[in-house]
């Protein structure tokens, strides 16, 4: 596309002899007869380079300069000064007035178009820096709009499983096979709580509760699965492969274990009588989504998620029980107590269960 130049001067002649310099050029000129005229040009015409007379009336070029310096949109257009005025002192008055050369007439053909060349490479150079940060604003206008989208999604969903809807890999969703680790929780005393407390007193409990056990379920890097009322249900090793996931689980049923304990105290004061009961088994399962078009929800099923289940149904205030399968990759690092055979729903041969204690 041929560049554009606007020409300023109040006498024809000089406008005529600027053009014939430079109608040998593939240039688009355009020319204007005072500073206002100048002014009024530049919006229509948007020249690349302003070959501006310095005296002129209305408005000399000094003018000219600073009110297009004065607009955001005008103010990166390269300016040449033009003028018989010669003189130390003038020169330093236009550029300070934001001129970016400067010309003395009777001009040199070949000084003048090689200014313009000049110019219009400066002009170059400022399209191209304004395009780049236009597109820098733009990405980071994009990365902001999708960092306020995850945190929205993060509110509702497992960060990992925001992060994988906002993302491409959509395979991580199907249903598939892979060996996890379920962990279920349940508070033990809570229908009794729910019966007798405010509705409004059981959500605020609630928000404290999750809030305490959410913090440690993302500190461990499981996935939060679902909650349902008092019962929180997280996954490891999926939709995010999780090294060491049973080993994670465990550490992560333990420190839940001694934080309610520690907020024990304080509920016992308001009268809660509450305490944590936790099941988790290690082995494979079936994942992936299911719901219907207008809702769609992520879980799994089979028989491991109803072990923990069940095993967590049976655990006392304080216990975290596990099946004897998934206690044989804890041993050496995890005390536990063995206690009697469990005969558990839907499960059909009786289940040695272990209760974890602490860390070795």
């Amino acid at each position: 596309m041929p560049n554009k130049i606007l020409i300023v001067d109040d006498e024809p002649f000089n406008l005529d002899l600027l053009e014939q310099e430079l109608s040998d050029y593939d240039y688009v000129i355009e020319r204007a007869n005072d500073g206002v005229e100048a002014l009024e040009k530049t919006e229509s015409f948007k020249p690349d380079v302003i070959l501006l007379d310095y005296m002129m009336p209305k408005m000399n070029g000094l003018e000219v300069v600073r009110r297009l310096r004065g607009i955001e949109h005008l103010k990166s257009i390269p300016v040449i000064l033009l003028t018989a005025k010669a003189t130390q002192e003038d020169k330093i008055a236009g550029l300070d007035a934001g001129a970016d050369d400067y010309v003395t007439k009777p001009f040199d053909s070949f000084e003048l178009l090689a200014r313009v060349r000049a110019m219009l490479r400066i002009k170059q150079m400022h399209d191209t820096l304004d395009e780049w940060n236009r597109t820098l604003a733009d990405k980071v206008n994009q990365q902001v709009k999708e960092l306020e989208r995850m945190a929205r999604l993060k509110r509702y969903l497992s960060p990992q499983i925001a992060e994988t809807i906002l993302g491409d890999d959509d395979n991580l969703f199907k249903t598939h096979r892979r060996e996890i680790t379920v962990v279920f929780l349940d508070l033990r005393g809570f229908t009794a709580f729910s019966d007798t407390a405010e509705p409004e007193e059981v959500m605020d409990f609630l928000r404290h509760y999750h809030s305490e056990m959410g913090n440690l379920v993302f500190k461990f890097e499981g996935t939060l699965e679902r909650f349902v009322g008092d019962g929180i249900v997280v996954i490891f090793n999926d939709p995010i492969p999780c090294e060491d996931h049973v080993h994670k689980a465990a550490r992560m049923a333990v420190e839940m274990r001694d934080r309610v304990r520690e907020l024990r105290a304080s509920w016992l004061k308001k009268g809660y009588n509450l305490d944590l009961g936790v099941g988790f088994a290690a082995g494979y399962a079936t994942l992936g989504t299911m719901g219907f078009e207008g809702r769609m929800d992520y879980g799994t099923v089979g028989n491991l998620p109803n072990l923990a289940a069940r095993l967590c149904a049976e655990a006392k205030g304080g216990q975290i029980l596990t099946d004897q399968k998934t206690m044989s990759r804890l041993e050496e690092t995890f005390d536990a107590e063995s206690i009697q055979e469990l005969n558990l729903k839907g499960i059909n041969r009786p289940v040695a269960a272990f209760n974890i204690i602490a860390n070795k």
